[in-house]
């Protein structure tokens, strides 16, 4: 029992131990603390500083032609009394150059501050290391869209050791954010909408990355799970606005995900949001940062701003009165580490002058920081093998793991008369035609057709100028040129498959300096719509490959093509994915794991909102989602039948019940299907929402076989912040719904009674 209130309250204290380890560990946890003692005692006030601060390697960072560090005297001056970290360095160069780079750059820190303190390389992995020659997956949403955690888990294990193998060791991911506003331009950085599933893909990316915090020391990289809290839920859907959530939502929505991260995978970071909760900013929140995530919930780890937003409390937030203020609130809040700025925490020095007592907090974050290092084994092994980063970075099953996530992700969202897959006699000419077509498309059609079809392709148009900072549409003139390209092709073809969407302009992060990336309506940018039109009108078989990072209303797809394959962003092997499901050599298994709306208009419009939000619909339109939370077709069929409960009552006494299903696969395929397991609160103390996801489990049936699928219902799962602002379960009427949809389910009920 001691050891699981350590786990629940001092998850970092995991970082070296195993359930026998207890007591060793508790030893070396306070080797490490007086080790920590002993450096921050000799510490001078620019060396504690310089510990707090990081700056990115674009800065003067580089190699010469014979592989030596070369530093700009702007990086040596920033140098002289070390670093907490350095963000992405070596991020241009192969895995085996950037390791040169990284050690060199490492033994440099060590051996020009005085205490030979190491320091911390940091990079992002949305879908992959960011950084060149490293294996490219798919997006977070697409992960999250396979249901499938184990795979998952291997990704980001995967990502963990391309990131070490380079001399890397904390990435500033995962993203932990709940996603419900598609004009939000990172909407694919995240994995969905909803609160369980987005813990549990969370927990096993932070699991990967960080080896299950065995890895920590050599083979793995730390976690830094962010944007703590409700950074996605930003008015209008616009990067850097306002935050406006009920504290109830914020607690029962929002923060779960974090809270696992830190409770139960140990995530070794965190980084906060840009924006505010309740007209606080989330940078000077010491509620947040200090009171809930390290009182409450007992993280140990460090935390870090995110980028350059400890001075913006006073020159954008407004919260503050002068820079220095600024650097207060952040230090008081818990921000130990300010990322990226020369007007924030580089006053401290002076600072500490005019307020001596200051210094004890600069100490506070310095331990977290200098804790964060032994953790990762820097100041024992600050090294890495150059020569074993290639065989560790894009091996062959590294490969093939992005390429069954691809394969597992991609979602049937319609198919009239089983169009797909594609099974014919003859040798069908088939066109792959639209604006997000690839350059290596055909290429893969080919390898995975063979004899099967011959092939044509027209891009037609692109969609924006692909400027990075604030792309334009293209011309609609030349894209009405690109249209008629794209037609001539498709009249000689038997099949059309159109790719269609957005890519990476429209939809993406928008940076503080006049970079845009959320857009104002979720239509299909540019001429696409008309395009999908012209293309019906030639009476063939349109398949539509739908690739895009944020959610969009596709009603004319919808209506017109034959099939829909929703693909958001697959990796960089994903259209061989595409060819395998079209010709029936992969049968389609993803989920959505967000609502698609029919129009901007219904936004908010995630599945568990509460019931009363479906009492009125709209004047002259349909209030149901296009497409459900949850939702996903196979070539093969589902059918559930005798859900049934161990007991009907639920009590203290029994713990917990079970909840069963029968699924068998009524068709011709074997296939996977994702069981999902919902509750719904009849009657609450506050308004209950209309169902919430609580459990998951995809399964594979061969045609013809049945399983019996069990869930497991606990008091815990009940929990919600009540009326008196108490989390906790109340007694009462439940309906426990099963099915493959969270619109396609059976019920049965059953009370709990404590």
């Amino acid at each position: 029992m001691r050891f699981l209130i350590l786990c629940l309250f001092l998850p970092a204290l995991l970082w070296s131990c195993s359930v026998n380890e207890t007591n060793s560990n508790k030893k070396l946890d306070s080797g490490i603390e007086k080790r920590i003692d002993a450096l921050i005692s000799k510490m001078t006030i620019e060396e504690k500083v310089a510990q707090t601060r990081m700056f990115h390697a674009l800065k003067g960072i580089e190699l010469d032609e014979n592989d030596k560090l070369i530093l700009s005297d702007d990086v040596k001056e920033r140098l002289k009394y070390g670093i907490a970290g350095i963000k992405n360095p070596g991020e241009h160069y192969s895995p085996e150059r950037s390791a040169k780079l990284n050690n060199q750059l490492q033994k440099y820190i060590i051996e020009h501050n005085r205490l030979g303190i190491p320091t911390f390389f940091v990079t992002e992995s949305y879908n992959g290391v960011d950084a060149e020659g490293c294996t490219r997956f798919a997006r977070p949403i697409n992960m999250a869209s396979t249901w499938n955690v184990d795979l998952v888990e291997k990704a980001y294990d995967q990502i963990g050791r391309e990131a070490r193998a380079r001399g890397l060791h904390l990435t500033h991911s995962p993203v932990a954010d709940i996603v419900r506003d598609p004009r939000f331009g990172r909407m694919g950085e995240a994995f969905s909408e909803d609160t369980y599933l987005t813990s549990e893909m969370v927990v096993r990316a932070v699991r990967g990355m960080q080896g299950n915090t065995v890895g920590l020391k050599s083979t793995h990289i730390g976690a830094v799970t962010k944007h703590f809290a409700g950074y996605a839920q930003v008015a209008g859907g616009r990067n850097f606005a306002s935050v406006e959530i009920s504290p109830r939502t914020l607690i029962d929505e929002i923060m779960p995900p974090f809270k696992a991260a830190v409770q139960r995978a140990s995530t070794l970071g965190i980084m906060p949001s840009h924006g505010d909760i309740n007209g606080v900013a989330t940078h000077a929140n010491r509620w947040m940062l200090t009171e809930v995530l390290r009182d409450e919930w007992g993280f140990r780890g460090y935390v870090i701003s995110d980028s350059n937003d400890c001075p913006r409390l006073y020159y954008f937030m407004k919260v503050a009165e002068t820079p220095e203020d600024a650097v207060l609130l952040s230090l008081k809040a818990g921000i130990d580490v300010d990322l990226y700025s020369d007007d924030g925490y580089v006053l401290l020095p002076e600072m500490v002058k005019k307020m001596p007592s200051i210094e004890e907090d600069i100490d506070l974050a310095v331990r977290r920081v200098l804790r964060t290092k032994f953790a990762l084994g820097l100041f024992d092994n600050p090294f890495v093998d150059e020569a074993a980063v290639n065989q560790i970075t894009r091996h062959e099953d590294a490969m093939k793991l992005a390429h069954n996530i691809d394969l597992e992700s991609i979602i049937l969202l319609k198919n009239t008369n089983e169009t797909l897959p594609i099974v014919s006699n003859k040798k069908p000419k088939i066109a792959l035609v639209g604006p997000v077509l690839s350059s290596n498309t055909v290429e893969y059609f080919e390898e995975v057709a063979g004899d099967r079809a011959v092939f044509v392709e027209e891009k037609g148009f692109s969609l924006t100028d692909g400027s990075r900072g604030a792309p334009n549409l293209s011309d609609p003139k030349e894209n009405l040129k690109g249209i008629s390209k794209i037609l001539n092709v498709a009249k000689q073809s038997d099949v059309v498959v159109l790719f269609v969407g957005g890519d990476e302009f429209t939809s993406k992060e928008a940076f503080f300096n006049n970079a845009l990336g959320d857009r104002d309506n979720i239509d299909p940018v540019g001429e696409q719509n008309l395009l999908m039109l012209e293309l019906k009108k030639l009476n063939k078989p349109v398949i539509v490959v739908l690739k895009h990072r944020r959610t969009l209303s596709i009603n004319v797809f919808q209506e017109h093509a034959d099939a829909i394959l929703g693909c958001w962003e697959l990796s960089e092997f994903g259209d061989k994915a595409v060819a395998k499901m079209i010709f029936g050599d992969a049968v389609p298994s993803g989920k959505l794991t967000v609502t698609v709306p029919r129009t901007i208009g219904q936004i908010p419009f995630h599945y568990s909102q509460k019931e009363i939000n479906y009492k009125k619909g709209y004047l002259f339109s349909d209030l149901t989602p296009l497409y459900p939370f949850g939702y996903g077709l196979s070539y093969s069929t589902f059918e559930y039948s005798q859900l049934s409960l161990s007991d009907s009552l639920l009590t203290n006494e029994t713990d917990k019940i079970t909840v069963q299903v029968n699924v068998k696969n009524t068709g011709n395929y074997s296939a996977k299907e994702v069981v999902q397991l919902y509750i719904k609160d009849i009657i609450g103390s506050v308004v209950r929402p209309m169902k919430e996801l609580k459990g998951f489990e995809k399964i594979e049936l061969q045609a013809g076989e049945s399983k019996i699928v069990q869930f497991e219902i606990n008091t815990e799962m009940l929990e919600f912040t009540t009326l008196s602002m108490e989390r906790k379960a109340e007694d009462g009427d439940f309906e426990a719904m099963v099915g493959g949809s969270s619109e396609s389910l059976q019920k049965v009920g059953f009370k709990l009674h404590q």
